[in-house]
């Protein structure tokens, strides 16, 4: 999993937006920073082949991208790293899982699943700013692989410790990228220092 949160630009995004004092505009604009910087070390190892094109100059054998691309956010949060990502893979299929947390048992309760017929042959990025205990995160990536996804990514914002060790335990053959690695969880389930609930600071709902 590569290391980011030492990256100069990656530090500054997150002391900006982790203040109370960032406005849901500007929290939007540096999460739309950081993930921009997350897509080349998520994308890194993606397969490629072969592709014959013509430059103004000559021929020659290019690269293209073996797979298509399906971005799956879970809703509400992982919505703020989708344009960033289609930014940058304008091909890719957006699918959508929505979730909310259960307040008491902590645990993720799924209310919609979008997901297209192809993300078996697909390289499939799971986008949620946050990683907190994990259980979103597993859940999500088990209902794709109950319906045939085998090339899967996560890609978050701000991880716990507690939730990067479930989901390693869990699902060990999903490549992981994050930003940065809090110290922990609080009795609520909250990344502490963290930044708050995304969503919220996201939309503007808090």
């Amino acid at each position: 999993m590569p290391d980011l949160q030492n990256h100069p630009l990656v530090a500054d995004r997150l002391a900006r937006l982790r203040s109370t004092t960032c406005s849901p505009k500007d929290f939007r604009h540096f999460l739309s920073d950081i993930a921009r910087l997350l897509i080349l070390p998520a994308t890194a190892n993606l397969a490629t082949k072969e592709k014959e094109i013509t430059t103004p100059l000559t021929s020659m054998i290019g690269q293209e991208l073996e797979r298509p691309i399906v971005l799956v956010p879970i809703l509400r949060a992982g919505l703020g790293f989708s344009e960033p990502f289609l930014q940058m893979l304008p091909e890719a299929t957006v699918a959508h899982y929505g979730m909310r947390r259960n307040e008491e048992s902590l645990q993720p309760e799924v209310y919609l699943e979008r997901i297209p017929e192809h993300i078996a042959d697909s390289e499939v990025f799971v986008l949620d700013p946050m990683l907190a205990t994990g259980g979103s995160a597993k859940a999500a990536i088990n209902g794709l692989k109950e319906r045939g996804a085998k090339h899967l990514h996560f890609v978050c914002l701000v991880a716990s410790p507690e939730g990067l060790k479930s989901l390693k335990e869990s699902h060990a053959d999903v490549n992981i990228t994050c930003a940065a690695i809090d110290e922990g969880l609080d009795q609520q389930g909250y990344i502490v220092p963290g930044l708050g609930d995304a969503g919220d600071r996201i939309f503007g709902t808090l």
